[in-house]
């Protein structure tokens, strides 16, 4: 029989047994010029397959704003071109370490917890995504000459939910739009997600890092036949700022691979290359077994100690796993392709020209509204990026303590145009009281919507009001600064330098030459936290926390000649000049 089908026991194409070899490789985390190579360093390693997940919130940043949602379809033409298989992961939850589990902010915010079930406002607004996403799928799948043999419904939703009329609905679209190639659902190998992410007639897989005998002996307490296949096999994992940098041992992790290949299952590399949260669009997720407790934001790399690190290069994890793959090849695996070129001298670039943060925000940012009590991010309409908050304190009146309650995630606050101190939503209320009459200004920072979890789709923002004392504090002016405004290079040029504010938070600018462009690391020693472009690029977020300590400079980023280069530091400024290397 022609095409791809699951079968009672295998995969199968055009009627012969495959077993599938797949990584995870997000088009979204890698610059368009690289998607070439990266599948071409996966079909080295072994792979026949690739999967990726489709970040909503990036496709559509505010209501029926579409942005280029052809770049799904592009990267399955370079897979295709690359002789590799596609699974697509559309969502509409992608989880994925990527903010709000790249459902959009503007669609969370007004709903809630009605999110990811069968509340008709909710699939309404699906409905009307999948319809404008799905056919850059559907004309490339397999039975059409293109190389998608399966879409996923949802993802993971048995950590979550147990709507089966809202699965349903999510099949049932999904076919109605056109989708032929196999339909399937990922969930971790217990019983209770099993149960609750599980469709009736679409194939189940499982999700895990180690232990596959075990997993696959409950997958199958569940599904008696069909294909085994791990969705995603965590052959590492991701950081959160300021925690450890987590690596998992590569003989460790070929081991465990080598066990789901020897119980005669499919596999999915989680992640064969995990590549960058640019643009400020990594996620967060709550710690604790209920996944309720303290904010754990994830760092801008998302290298996750893959196979294929985040500049695209082979580690010796990737050479222990093309040892086992090679043992499933149907003939000599493909040579590895020749590396990235570096930048071949280091630079340093001089920050002469400096913004400070109000005007910035005066130039770039929204108008200024007042209301009754804070309004959220979503209720401003920002996604990632600042929210300025200001709010008088009556007087006559003694000191008092000044709380910011509700806080997501991270304010810096100043009284009467003097820095008071940091609060975040653990410490949220000011060391030292505030006496009255005195004009407060917080400039709240998301630190990346929770990704993962009952509390995904949480606002931003001061969400519990400011209080004196027990006193609600009410009339707050609220500004946004959101960071797609830095998508308009003229308009950042346009901002006036100001003398004297070296040091201070703002927007710090300035050039760098290059000769021998190629992949590069930016360093700013000394700042605290805000994000980096380069030539318009936003690199994403730093943090002087760690554990990670630059970011990552994709080559195609970066010009022969002149290359300019912006900071938003949202604290407290270094030295005012950044180095690449």
């Amino acid at each position: 029989m022609a095409g791809f089908r699951v079968g009672e026991d295998d995969f199968e194409v055009d009627g012969r047994p495959v077993r599938l070899l797949s990584g995870a490789l997000h088009y979204f985390r890698v610059h368009e010029e690289q998607w070439g190579h990266r599948l071409a360093m996966l079909r080295a390693m072994g792979l026949n397959c690739v999967e990726t997940y489709v970040p909503w919130n990036l496709h559509e940043p505010r209501p029926g704003e579409l942005r280029d949602v052809g770049a799904l379809g592009r990267v399955l033409d370079a897979v295709r071109e690359a002789g590799l298989w596609a699974i697509v992961r559309p969502g509409p939850y992608i989880c994925a370490e990527w903010e709000n589990g790249g459902l959009p902010h503007w669609l969370t915010g007004p709903l809630g917890s009605r999110v990811r079930t069968r509340d008709g406002e909710f699939l309404a607004a699906v409905d009307r995504w999948f319809a404008a996403l799905l056919p850059q799928v559907v004309e490339r799948q397999y039975d059409r000459g293109g190389p998608v043999i399966m879409v996923q419904v949802e993802n993971e939703y048995g950590s979550y939910g147990s709507d089966q009329g809202y699965l349903a609905h999510l099949a049932d679209a999904l076919r109605g739009l056109g989708v032929t190639a196999a339909l399937f659902t990922s969930d971790g190998p217990d019983d209770h997600m099993l149960t609750g992410g599980s469709v009736p007639g679409v194939l189940a897989t499982a999700n895990f890092g180690s232990n596959a005998r075990k997993a696959f002996e409950t997958l199958r307490r569940h599904r008696p036949k069909g294909p085994l296949m791990c969705m995603e096999f965590w052959c590492g994992w991701f950081d959160h700022w300021g925690a450890d940098h987590v690596v998992r041992d590569a003989e460790d992790a070929a081991a465990a691979l080598r066990e789901i290949l020897e119980c005669g299952a499919s596999v999915n590399l989680y992640m064969a290359h995990g590549g960058t949260s640019f643009g400020g669009w990594a996620g967060a997720n709550r710690a604790g077994q209920l996944h309720e407790g303290r904010l754990q934001p994830d760092v801008t790399s998302y290298d996750y100690d893959a196979p294929v690190d985040e500049h695209g290069r082979p580690t010796e994890k990737f050479w222990r796993f093309r040892e086992v793959f090679a043992e499933y090849a149907d003939g000599p695996l493909p040579d590895v392709p020749e590396q990235p070129a570096a930048l071949a001298v280091a630079v340093t670039a001089e920050l002469t020209s400096q913004v400070p943060l109000d005007a910035v925000l005066e130039g770039l940012g929204s108008a200024e509204g007042e209301y009754g009590v804070p309004p959220t991010f979503e209720e401003l309409g920002v996604d990632r990026g600042l929210v300025r908050y200001s709010v008088d304190v009556p007087g006559p009146r003694r000191a008092y303590p000044l709380r910011a309650a509700g806080l997501r995630d991270r304010a810096v606050v100043y009284v009467d145009g003097v820095r008071a101190g940091v609060l975040t939503e653990d410490e949220p209320v000011l060391a030292e009281p505030v006496a009255g009459p005195a004009r407060v200004e917080l400039w709240v920072e998301s630190l990346g919507r929770v990704n993962y979890g009952p509390r995904t789709g949480e606002s931003k923002g001061v969400t519990g009001g400011v209080l004196h004392e027990r006193q609600f504090l009410h009339g707050v002016r609220a500004r946004a600064l959101r960071l797609d405004a830095f998508d308009d290079a003229d308009a950042v040029r346009g901002l006036a330098p100001v003398d004297g504010c070296a040091g201070a938070a703002g927007l710090y600018r300035g050039a760098f030459e290059v000769s021998g462009a190629g992949d590069a690391e930016l360093e700013l020693p000394g700042w605290t936290r805000g994000f980096v472009w380069v030539n318009g690029f936003n690199l994403g977020r730093y943090w002087s926390v760690g554990p990670q300590h630059s970011l990552y400079v994709p080559g195609p980023v970066l010009r022969e000649g002149r290359n300019e280069v912006w900071v938003l530091e949202t604290e407290a400024a270094g030295e005012p000049r950044v180095t690449l290397s």
